[in-house]
């Protein structure tokens, strides 16, 4: 047997973390068994689903390296075969015409609740042999009234529900149009989906789903409900925790592997390790292995793993992201690559990457005005006109040289290094931060050294600091 696998969103807003983590679980059980993933877009809701939505949520899972097989299905465009199913419930007795009013609906639940019942439909209209003309009416399943629906789930073990407790849902509304569960069962068994992976949100749907397979005919996917991610404080993931939505992390500035590393220990666990590459996850991954609480997101664990990943990433790798996030011409300036191993040990983020990054590019207007004046003093402009004057006719500029004349002045002096260091770092990069200072020259070059230098002094001197 072929594992087919699939996620399902709803193209009415963004791709939300938990989406996505339910997408790569999904992908990764298929993989795993050298099956296939698939995708369905649910965009049966027409007011709120959108062009732009689905293309925001297939970007997301390009953008996380999580490819489907085949083409997308769209769910509207099935609805005659949603239809189909419902006609065949019908005529097999699993499913009739419901033509109760909403006046009716509604004085039946009062009575309900006066009674210190739960609310629910009573099956009135099962046994009813008219159909009146012209009237409105939505078609129903007919659900057991007695013994227990089980669902075996690969995460959660065996869920039972009373079938008394399952009342008599509705499969097409009055305009024909057809509900969640109808739709999900016929597409799913129509994509031959053998292991249906989603959150554990949707396990009050899962026996009435069950039901309908039975009662068509067709053969029951194996389920697997993974628990929610919960903010740190135990609540529902939400804004107030961070980031929600997969495209605020990109524009954050995280590495998708780093992203789809996290999110896999995010409920699922392969002893204590914590770092797994692509392919390792793919070779360990097991739906046994997820837990059946709800995960806890922690923001300090994901930049941890970012700033990892961005360590041990070839620089000429991040050179086109990097760029997304510069904002500046990189045209007649240093190799980006060679800036950005200078900065991947000091960075968790792409953005942060970029924000050292941009003063090679960019020359400062103005200097940190704290910086300014801690580290500019009487005795600071002799060494910097010393450093000036040292460079200046430097047939070879490299870091070794610079060094040397650095620690030369500094040693004549009788003063740190960081007496002439740092006060050369506030003018060339506008702030006390850099890679170090000799490296720092000699992406800039001597003559763009020397430039900064200069205006800076200048500006300083005559108290233009902004």
């Amino acid at each position: 047997m072929t594992i087919r696998t699939r996620f399902a969103p709803s193209p009415t807003g963004m791709l939300h973390i938990g989406g996505a983590r339910t997408a790569l679980f999904s992908w990764l059980y298929a993989r795993h068994h050298g099956g296939e993933f698939l995708l369905r877009i649910e965009d049966t809701d027409r007011q709120r689903s959108t062009p732009e939505a689905t293309e925001v949520i297939l970007d997301g899972l390009r953008w996380l390296g999580l490819d489907w097989d085949g083409e997308p299905v769209f769910q509207s465009q099935r609805q005659a075969e949603h239809v189909m199913a419902a006609e065949q419930l019908i005529e097999s007795g699993h499913a009739y015409r419901c033509y109760c009013t909403q006046d009716e609906l509604e004085a039946m639940r009062e009575a309900q609740r006066a009674a210190g019942r739960k609310p629910m439909y009573d099956g009135r209209c099962r046994h009813r042999s008219d159909q009146p003309q012209g009237k409105p009416y939505v078609v129903r399943f007919r659900s057991p009234d007695v013994g227990q629906t089980v669902v075996h789930d690969l995460v959660l073990g065996d869920v039972v529900f009373d079938n008394a407790e399952l009342d008599d849902l509705i499969l097409l509304r009055s305009d024909g149009t057809p509900t969640y569960n109808l739709a999900v069962v016929a597409d799913d068994a129509a994509m031959g989906i053998t292991h249906v992976v989603r959150g554990s949100d949707h396990l009050n749907n899962t026996p009435r789903q069950v039901q309908l397979y039975q009662a068509l005919g067709l053969p029951v996917p194996k389920f697997a409900h993974i628990p929610l991610i919960h903010g740190p404080d135990g609540s529902k993931m939400s804004k107030r925790h961070g980031a929600v939505a997969i495209t605020e992390y990109r524009e954050a500035g995280y590495l998708p592997d780093a992203l789809v590393n996290y999110l896999a220990r995010l409920g699922w666990s392969h002893g204590d390790e914590e770092v797994f590459s692509r392919d390792e996850l793919i070779e360990l991954f097991d739906l046994r292995q997820v837990g059946k609480t709800a995960a806890r997101f922690d923001q300090q664990k994901l930049d941890w793993l970012n700033a990892l990943y961005l360590r041990q990433a070839n620089p000429s790798s991040l050179v086109d992201e990097v760029l997304r996030f510069l904002h500046a011409d990189i045209a007649g300036g240093p190799d980006l690559a060679e800036v950005i191993a200078t900065l991947q040990e000091r960075s968790r983020t792409l953005v942060e990457l970029a924000d050292g990054a941009r003063f090679f590019y960019v020359r400062p207007e103005q200097y940190d005005a704290k910086a300014v004046k801690k580290h500019f003093r009487e005795d600071t402009w002799p060494l910097l006109e010393a450093f000036v004057s040292a460079i200046e006719d430097m047939a070879s500029f490299d870091r070794e040289r610079v060094h040397e004349v650095i620690r030369g002045i500094c040693e004549q002096a009788g003063v740190g290094m960081g007496k002439l260091a740092q006060p050369i770092r506030i003018l060339v990069s506008g702030g006390p931060v850099s890679p170090p200072i000799d490296k720092t020259l000699e992406l800039l070059g001597r003559d763009e050294t020397l430039l900064r230098i200069r205006k800076g002094m200048e500006r300083l001197r005559q108290g233009l600091l902004s």
